[in-house]
């Protein structure tokens, strides 16, 4: 029984040890760093441009559209590797095989939609 409990415990003993250097870091950046606030200081500071005007901006959905794209395949293309450990396997070679295939059907299926629906054209 302590052989289970010592794996715990250094998991534990990790995280108090990273919680602890945070703390130390952040109190002593705290404590060490020079507090003069100023006008200029306290401006909002966005990639070199003056905050002047609205806070609103039109942002290109195709960008968004293109990450989430991007997602959903990188999420999916993970199902491939366990698939791949089980069709190694003895016995599963043809299920799993159709199996895969149906698989990357729904995934040609979505993106054939997306381009049809125009989604993934830049311009």
């Amino acid at each position: 029984m302590p052989d289970y409990f010592h794996g715990y415990a250094v998991v534990g003993l990790v995280a108090v040890v990273g919680v602890l250097f945070v703390t130390v870091a952040f109190t002593a950046g705290r404590l060490l760093r020079p507090a003069v606030p100023s006008r200029e200081k306290l401006l909002t500071y966005e990639c070199g441009v003056d905050p002047v005007g609205e806070g609103w901006a039109h942002t290109q959905v195709r960008y968004y559209v293109y990450a989430f794209l991007y997602v959903i395949f990188a999420v999916d293309s993970v199902f491939l590797f366990p698939w791949a450990t089980i069709f190694a396997a003895d016995g599963f070679g043809a299920v799993t095989l159709v199996e895969m295939f149906v698989f990357l059907g729904f995934l040609s299926a979505g993106l054939l939609y997306a381009w049809r629906k125009g989604v993934l054209t830049w311009t």
